[in-house]
């Protein structure tokens, strides 16, 4: 378990297009300055390498800037997200049940990140733990918009932080669920959308639960 207080990542609704941009960018750089954020997890529609690897481009900077890491995620994608992530500049990428650890975590290197999530069992959750993830995530929202129950997220981060060393995202859904994940002793505390894109003072009312200002 860890002493100190957790820091936060903030996730992206699923299916973050180009037509997005023009209001997400503005939102995530208000975003990541309200405390904090250790990363952001920007969840992608599936589309060709190219267009996402642009799309990449213009928020890695605004992320970056801000001294957090951009990890990218694309549900249904065909293509290749280690290449849209490098070649876009992101800091890694993040993978739901994931199949083949091993081929990633050996093309991800110079310190890249590979974070996975969407375990369905402890022994899955441990696979993950053991095929070199960066850290795994609990909870979040599912793509059609339904939320996980917080008691077993919150039971599934205490039990991985209490005996794995990897860090792990406890994701709340609402900011009742904040406190709550904190004291799991998870070493990050992952906010959905709804708690900061549309809320200006959504980071930092969390920042607040957590214990105090950044």
């Amino acid at each position: 378990m860890t002493e100190s207080a957790p820091r936060l990542a903030l996730l992206t609704p699923h299916g973050v297009g180009a037509g997005d941009l023009d209001s997400l960018i503005p939102a995530l750089a208000t975003a990541c300055a309200a405390g904090d954020v250790a990363a952001v997890i920007l969840r992608l529609a599936p589309a060709d390498e190219r267009a996402l690897t642009a799309l990449v481009k213009r928020v890695a900077p605004v992320v970056q800037e801000r001294e957090a890491a951009l990890v990218v995620a694309a549900r249904d994608f065909v293509g290749d997200l280690v290449s849209v992530a490098m070649r876009g500049g992101a800091d890694g990428v993040h993978v739901d049940r994931p199949g083949d650890l091993a081929d990633l975590r050996g093309r991800l290197r110079d310190g890249r990140i590979l974070g996975t999530g969407g375990f369905e069992t402890r022994h899955a959750a441990m696979d993950a733990g053991e095929g070199g993830a960066d850290y795994l995530m609990f909870g979040g929202l599912y793509p059609d918009g339904e939320a996980p129950d917080p008691e077993s997220v919150r039971a599934r981060a205490a039990w991985w932080a209490e005996i794995f060393e990897t860090p792990c995202i406890a994701v709340a859904c609402t900011f009742d669920e904040v406190a709550g994940h904190a004291a799991t002793g998870a070493e990050f505390v992952g906010l959905e959308s709804a708690l900061w894109l549309a809320d200006p003072a959504g980071v930092a009312r969390a920042q607040e639960a957590l214990g105090g200002a950044a």
